[in-house]
């Protein structure tokens, strides 16, 4: 019975577009528990809380839902039709993660696993459907059920569709037959290493995420460090250097699903269209993307950024009015940018009249720390 549930579940994933599609066990992931624990030991999550906060349920499935016997894990491919890293040789424009180009891919897996826990219900079993929101370790599962392997850039790597896979999660009370973990294919590969610009894998198979550029454009809520901005060049949302440069994308074929493919307003926009974007603006145009989760403030930060890495002084005029912005955050990147593209008689004019009313401290040392 169960065998003949595996097996209709498996061609009813493939009908509803998902890739890849394999069966694990909740107990299969204990060693990636006693990693998490190092991790956060460590402090390596930055300011992610909920990570240490759910740690436990984290760690152990069956913390999260105690009723589940079976984890069907599916993955869907989103691989671009072009290298993502040409985006970083235009400085004009701001450079933008691939997973977050087309439409939010939460709302998109979370209504195909429905459709597929579906038929656990319709066979009596109980089942719950994750995309990325709650404490799962899809990644360790997803290897433990042999969708691919965790490779050096601690990303899940396939061996049919590269690095680019989104991954959901189906837990249920149903026992099925697990499915053989994938071996480790990196080899003595290390490409992805090497490239990040942040230096932030500490050794392989770990990440300090305080240093990667993914972590510090879209979850990091704070001002960005001084030693990390001129490394992140354009990139304006996430990064795809570890991810782009793996062997295995030679085998991917570009993403089936056309509600992942690359929109009008998230393909690599001018800098110059998104510095001008107030709250409103942003949430119009970054509406249904995951970009719109950063909200407007992280965002223009990130931009400003990309503006004064740029070295075009033709956006000076769209940073200066971003120099009173009520956000800190936007105001202390509007300085550094100001500080590497304005002449110096012109800075020292702006500098002297955004200090005598800067109220917040890192603001004003932002204006006072030459470039």
């Amino acid at each position: 019975m169960t065998a003949d549930l595996k097996a209709e579940l498996t061609q009813t994933a493939r009908t509803l577009g998902f890739d890849a599609a394999r069966v694990t066990t909740p107990g299969a992931v204990r060693d990636a528990g006693t990693r998490l624990g190092d991790f956060l030991r460590e402090g390596r999550h930055g300011d992610m809380d909920w990570m240490a906060t759910h740690a436990a349920r984290r760690a152990d499935p069956a913390a999260l839902w105690p009723p589940v016997r079976s984890i069907i894990m599916l993955g869907l491919s989103y691989a671009p039709g072009r290298d993502p890293l040409l985006a970083l040789e235009d400085k004009q424009r701001g450079a933008i993660s691939v997973y977050a180009q087309g439409g939010d891919y939460h709302d998109l897996i979370k209504g195909k696993l429905k459709q597929l826990a579906r038929r656990l219900t319709d066979a009596g079993a109980d089942a719950r459907v994750f995309v990325d929101t709650a404490p799962l370790m899809e990644k360790p599962l997803a290897a433990a059920a042999g969708v691919g392997w965790q490779g050096r850039h601690t990303n899940l790597v396939s061996r049919d569709h590269g690095s680019w896979l989104f991954l959901g999660a189906i837990l249920t009370s149903v026992e099925l037959a697990p499915d053989t973990a994938e071996a480790d294919h990196c080899g003595s590969c290390r490409r992805c290493l090497d490239i990040c610009p942040t230096a932030a894998f500490p050794a392989p198979y770990q990440l300090d995420a305080r240093r990667c550029i993914a972590y510090l454009t879209i979850e990091h809520k704070g001002h960005i460090a001084a030693e990390f901005r001129i490394a992140i060049g354009n990139r304006i949302f996430g990064c795809d250097d570890c991810l782009a440069v793996c062997p295995w994308n030679k085998f991917a074929e570009t993403a089936r699903e056309t509600r992942l493919q690359q929109r009008a307003e998230t393909a690599n926009p001018p800098l110059a269209e998104l510095l001008v974007l107030d709250d409103a603006a942003f949430r119009r145009r970054f509406a249904g993307t995951a970009i719109k989760r950063t909200g407007r403030d992280r965002f223009i930060r990130n931009c400003l950024i990309a503006a004064g890495n740029a070295g075009d002084a033709t956006l000076v005029p769209l940073i200066e009015p971003l120099a009173g912005d009520s956000s800190p955050l936007v105001r202390a990147m509007a300085a550094w940018a100001l500080s590497r593209l304005c002449s110096p008689a012109r800075l020292t004019a702006l500098r002297n009249v955004h200090l005598a009313r800067e109220t917040d401290a890192i603001v004003t040392r932002e204006w006072s720390t030459p470039a």
